[in-house]
């Protein structure tokens, strides 16, 4: 069975001849995996960073300077629900790997024993390949225990197949190696009758010792992250050469800020990326600008918020991101306690400072302006814009009152920015 499905992979790639375009899709992964399936695209390789089972929440500094981001990583109901979850979506992720495609699920402490478990009910035992140990170093932040400082990557095939990509990579010999043997290709000690011969050289000079493992691999450093767990190019690049090749259609249904397309791209391999998150989706579009990626259009985005309804569904914080984004503003530096203030322009963009507040809500009244008055003052903004579904009689009414006491604030309507209809 396993022979006939490894035959059956020549049609997959056929298939995949037809996928031109990379593909960047915001929205559930769950529906656009679905998608994927109906229009018969396979990958060759998968990998997938999802959110930690660490019940952390975290505020970060996404792109430039003062823009921050904010994702959820909580999950309620405890490990089975976060389990059943991940099943659902990886399920989903072995209907569209290739019969000879390779899998790395990349995880922590927290739930890899559990997610090992079922990993093995979804590719079977016999199809795990890998352990794999990312070894990086940080500051120590432990207590009356070893620091943890590893993550773990489970890597899996499909299929036993022997068409299975995957790309031998070598290590530098250890230093006592080296002074032993050289450079030259060791040939392994065996016994004759019983007798150990040891270890010999050959002329021909060696590739190296196979690469194990374990890597040790630096992370991305906090100040350079634009993302709370960002992944080191380093790292993808590794996994996407030993398990693919160029023109190989590489996916990543949890891609964050995108390091998976990035490297995908410089590599040469075709790739699709999925995220939830529009923010992500903006992000992931200016890194692959400055590859020159969007120039050459060599992807499409689909999926990001285009009507008020989608708008409207947005969680809080993506809400106010995509406000930002679009008003091209900066991201206040306080999500949890921004005193008022969510966003801001500095002298770069006016001659006066402004402050901008987000409501995603219908009707905002008087007593919004009247304390977005008293945060700007405090903020001492000369200038201040709220954005909103809509504003009621009296909120506009305010906005006149205070303006006869010198401070510009502008009413902004969602449906108005969304159709470019304001001139900031």
């Amino acid at each position: 069975m396993e022979k006939n499905k490894a035959k059956n992979n020549k049609n997959n790639g056929d298939k995949n001849n037809q996928f031109t375009k990379n593909l960047l899709i915001c929205g559930d992964n769950l529906k656009a995996l679905d998608d994927l399936k109906k229009q018969d695209v396979k990958a060759d390789l998968v990998y997938l960073d999802p959110p930690f089972f660490s019940n952390r929440h975290y505020e970060v500094v996404w792109g430039d300077e003062a823009e921050v981001r904010s994702f959820k990583d909580r999950w309620a109901g405890g490990i089975n629900v976060y389990i059943g979850w991940m099943k659902e979506r990886i399920i989903k992720m072995y209907d569209v790997l290739k019969d000879t495609g390779s899998f790395y699920l990349h995880c922590d402490w927290h739930a890899s024993h559990y997610l090992k478990v079922m990993c093995d009910e979804v590719f079977g035992y016999h199809n795990f390949r890998n352990e794999i140990i990312w070894h990086y170093r940080k500051w120590s932040a432990g207590f009356r225990q070893f620091q943890r400082n590893h993550d773990i990557i489970f890597f899996y095939s499909k299929l036993d197949s022997k068409d299975r990509i995957f790309n031998i990579d070598y290590m530098e010999r250890t230093e006592s190696t080296l002074k032993r043997f050289g450079e030259q290709k060791i040939v392994s000690a065996y016994s004759i009758n019983g007798k150990r011969i040891p270890s010999q050289v050959e002329e021909k000079k060696s590739k190296g010792v196979p690469r194990d493992d374990v890597w040790d691999i630096g992370r991305v450093p906090p100040i350079k992250q634009l993302f709370p767990t960002q992944k080191p190019e380093a790292l993808l690049e590794r996994i996407i050469k030993a398990s693919s090749n160029k023109g190989d259609i590489i996916l990543d249904p949890f891609c964050g800020c995108g390091t998976a397309m990035v490297v995908a791209q410089k590599l040469e391999r075709k790739w699709i990326g999925i995220d939830i998150s529009p923010t992500a989706i903006s992000l992931i579009e200016k890194r692959l600008g400055k590859l020159g990626a969007a120039k050459s259009k060599d992807f499409d985005t689909i999926g990001m918020p285009t009507t008020l309804t989608e708008l409207k569904s947005l969680e809080p914080f993506e809400f106010q991101n995509w406000i930002i984004n679009e008003m091209k503003a900066k991201q206040s530096k306080r999500l949890v306690s921004d005193m008022g203030i969510d966003g801001y322009y500095d002298k770069t963009i006016f001659t006066e400072r402004a402050g901008i507040q987000v409501k995603q809500s219908e009707k905002v009244g008087r007593n919004v302006v009247d304390n977005f008055e008293t945060a700007l003052r405090r903020g001492k903004y000369e200038k201040g814009f709220i954005v909103a579904f809509s504003f009621t009689r009296g909120a506009h009414e305010e906005v006149a009152r205070v303006k006869a006491t010198g401070l510009d604030i502008k009413l902004i309507s969602v449906e108005d920015l969304l159709y470019g209809k304001v001139k900031i």
